[in-house]
């Protein structure tokens, strides 16, 4: 058998090496930026604001859901619902 330059690498050999050695540390440090980037999104994309608060309800309006819900009977709905309209009145 015949071997070439000792058993040896030529310089064409080094550099291919060096340049693969070189791309593959680049490739693992670039997937783990990419890794942690993945993972820390919380900072790039805030949560929405809250949405608004319903509008506040009338004391009618109240009162019957409280009726609805059973909370109050029909006799009594309909004098808290006589005394509210007449206070509303001038």
């Amino acid at each position: 058998m015949m071997y070439w330059n000792d058993h040896g690498m030529s310089g064409w050999g080094w550099f291919g090496m060096s340049l693969t050695m070189l791309l593959f540390t680049a490739l693992i440090i670039g997937g783990g930026v990419l890794l942690f980037r993945a993972l820390d999104r919380s900072n790039i994309h805030p949560t929405p604001p809250a949405p608004p608060a319903p509008p506040a309800l009338t004391a009618e309006q109240l009162l019957g859901e409280r009726f609805a819900r059973g909370e109050i009977e029909d006799e009594e709905y309909r004098k808290r619902l006589g005394a509210l309209r007449d206070t509303a009145r001038p």
